[in-house]
């Protein structure tokens, strides 16, 4: 299986060639803004070094979120963008579900992905479903849980505070070989269905006026 998996959804910007589940080519950057214009390049790279063409592909799996708004839609728009011409299916992954491919033993725990939302909040994802919380009333795990994603040293203090019995992992930021092999879970039902969409959580900050967008001008 031949797999083209791209991330730009925190503040890391990757490409990544994964066949058979060994990754053959990767590029990655630790940017906070400017993925648009990195991705591309990262994928044209991968490519070559991988020595394959768009179309030698089996599918793309692309992270949707949480996280950036603009990086997550750069990374979704670039996949889209390759996967139409060349007739390929894209498979969404969301941070969540990357971040925990990579922690396969966690004694039983479950697994919170925990993502800065920037508005004092963080995103926490967990039993696939994905909600906002304020740090000072996340809410209590049923029982051990283990955490990840860039806000899980926060999250992680906050509940340790209240007597949960927490596990901080290493894991921040996805990584493409962990985005593709939950794209691959995904397409083969090991996970539930999700489109290739963006996944927000907030609602959106711009509003449309209240009496509507004016009409497009016309042609003298």
């Amino acid at each position: 299986m031949r797999i083209l998996a791209l991330d730009s959804a925190l503040a890391r910007c990757s490409a990544g060639i994964v066949v058979d589940g060994e990754l053959i080519a990767s590029r990655q950057q630790d940017v906070a803004r400017g993925h648009a214009a990195l991705l591309p390049d990262m994928v044209a790279e991968v490519l070559t070094e991988a020595g394959l063409a768009a179309g030698a592909l089996d599918f793309m799996a692309v992270t949707v979120g949480p996280g950036s708004f603009t990086g997550v839609r750069a990374g979704l728009a670039l996949a889209h963008g390759i996967a139409l011409p060349a007739g390929l299916p894209v498979i969404g992954v969301t941070v969540g579900e990357a971040l925990a491919d990579a922690l396969p033993h966690l004694g039983g725990r479950a697994f919170w992905s925990a993502v800065d939302s920037r508005r004092g909040r963080v995103f926490i994802e967990r039993d696939g479903a994905v909600a906002a919380h304020a740090l000072d009333v996340l809410p209590l795990p049923a029982g051990r849980v283990a955490v990840g994603g860039d806000a899980a040293i926060a999250v992680a203090g906050r509940l340790a505070a209240r007597g949960v019995d927490v596990m901080l992992t290493d894991a921040r930021l996805p990584l493409v070989r962990h985005v593709a092999m939950a794209g691959l879970a995904r397409r083969t039902g090991a996970l539930p269905p999700r489109p290739a969409q963006p996944l927000y959580v907030d609602e959106p900050e711009a509003k449309l006026p209240a009496g509507g967008l004016r009409p497009p001008p016309t042609a003298p």
